[in-house]
């Protein structure tokens, strides 16, 4: 379970509670839900303090690249890395192919990736899943991130591809290497 199937399951239980109709059922459930993130947020801010504190060695960048945790220091509003390295991280956790940050607009929470190469075959459903990783982790890693654009590899500079083959061979003048044709 991740940060966003609890964040489903919650508002699930308190949908059917609602439609119960018992007012005071649901509110009771909404407080305790508030209650309970309330007391586990001030935990895990005394866990993140605890593990950064000087002397302490690199359990917390341990802790932050598991997807679970990151999530829930992020619900928190804990999570002591910025949006750039989260979404460096996510890139990261995503797999084999390699992706490069072309921008990130934090106001529309859209970013900008241009493909570095690397992984696949470089055809279309090897690229779908690429990028069905890559906002997989950026859930986990940077829920901020609402949007993913993908630069073209024209657009990034990189060369087009180009089709080499037999040139077309005129009816009337020479073929290929000189030869006449009829």
């Amino acid at each position: 379970m991740n940060a966003e199937q609890a964040g489903r399951r919650v508002e699930q239980v308190l949908d059917r509670l609602a439609a119960t109709g018992d007012e005071s059922a649901r509110a009771g459930a909404e407080e305790l839900v508030r209650v309970l993130m309330d007391f586990y947020g001030a935990s895990l801010a005394r866990i993140v303090r605890l593990l950064d504190a000087p002397g302490a060695d690199s359990r917390l960048s341990v802790l932050l690249e598991d997807e679970l945790v990151s999530s829930l220091l992020l619900l928190h509003d804990l999570h002591p890395e910025n949006a750039g390295t989260r979404i460096a991280r996510a890139l990261d956790a995503a797999g084999d192919h390699v992706w490069e940050v072309a921008g990130f607009d934090d106001t529309s929470g859209t970013l900008r990736l241009r493909s570095a190469g690397g992984g696949g075959c470089g055809c279309a459903a090897t690229s779908a899943a690429a990028l069905q990783a890559v906002e997989n982790a950026l859930t986990c890693f940077a829920p901020e991130v609402t949007a993913v654009e993908v630069e073209s590899g024209a657009a990034a500079g990189e060369p087009a591809l180009l089709q080499i083959g037999t040139p077309p061979t005129s009816r009337t003048g020479s073929g290929p290497a000189g030869a006449k044709t009829r």
